[in-house]
């Protein structure tokens, strides 16, 4: 994790986070296989659920948190773009501001253990478990904050994380980026700085995502595997020949449009706003 210093340049920066685990990984291994997080190793996005745990316990207001869960539907519904996702940035290191790492830190530990540990396909661990079990490196690559990257890696016993970086000085939020989004092409540019560093072969190395803003990721490698994939990637992966895996349940019916199954998370956070208001309610009632 790192304390930028406030520049604001475009470099890309990714905080590299190695796990207890990365020493089961025989030293030497010229192989790693990189995973995207988000609709790849967990439904959904994992930030979203993050806020819901920042809200409960004050961080901001109900109106972002509906913000954040209208976000979450679109992106379990259509996908990711670049400008949702620097809207959703913008927003969420203005709220982060002030707040410190070690507070975070713990409130996602209580996520992890309380909504993102269910909502890992198990298909995607099998295949995680299957390269370590092969001496394989094992890393995460994700545009989530790397706070959120490292977590999810070194419960799922990765070898470490590469994520986006949120500026901290002594400890505290600034409400601004190291570097830029780990997203995209920055992805691959991160995966080849950490190839060149570890002494990895790239065209052994093998690499997963669920949409066509993983294309760069997956372009870097040898063995490139499209896991639950929007429809760009899908149709891409076809075109060049690289293998699909779906994991996903009931996927056709999911697909229809933003239905039930997209608007999970606009039901989870009226359901939690709905609870507050209640709440509030209550207390002014019964101090009459």
């Amino acid at each position: 994790m790192h304390a930028g210093d406030g520049t604001g340049d475009d470099t890309v920066v990714a905080a590299t986070v190695e796990t207890p685990r990365a020493r089961l990984v025989p030293e030497g291994t010229r192989v790693a296989a990189f995973f995207d997080v988000d609709n790849t190793i967990i439904r959904g996005a994992s930030a979203f659920h993050l806020a819901v745990g920042l809200y409960r316990r004050g961080f901001f207001r109900k109106h972002d948190l509906l913000k954040f869960a209208w976000e979450q539907a679109r992106y379990r519904a259509f996908g990711e773009n670049r400008e949702q996702i620097d809207d959703v940035r913008a927003r969420a290191l203005d709220i982060m501001r002030g707040h410190s790492v070690a507070e975070v830190t713990a409130i996602a530990e209580d996520v992890y253990d309380e909504v993102l540990s269910l909502r890992i396909y198990p298909g995607t661990q099998t295949l995680l478990d299957a390269h370590l079990a092969e001496g394989h490196a094992v890393w995460l690559v994700t545009a989530t904050p790397v706070e959120i990257g490292e977590l999810i890696a070194r419960r799922l016993g990765a070898s470490g994380a590469l994520g986006t970086v949120a500026e901290h000085r002594d400890g505290f939020y600034t409400g601004r980026l190291v570097g830029d989004l780990l997203h995209g092409e920055a992805k691959a540019s991160a995966v080849r700085a950490l190839a060149e560093r570890e002494g990895y072969d790239l065209g052994l190395c093998h690499a997963y995502g669920d949409s066509t803003n993983d294309v760069p990721i997956l372009s870097t490698v040898g063995h490139p595997c499209a896991i639950n994939p929007d429809g760009r990637l899908r149709r891409h992966a076809a075109e060049v020949g690289w293998p699909v895996r779906e994991f996903r349940t009931r996927r056709r019916q999911a697909r229809r449009g933003v239905n039930a199954a997209s608007l999970a998370g606009v039901v989870w956070a009226l359901a939690v706003v709905g609870r507050s208001l209640r709440r509030s309610v209550l207390r002014r009632t019964e101090g009459r």
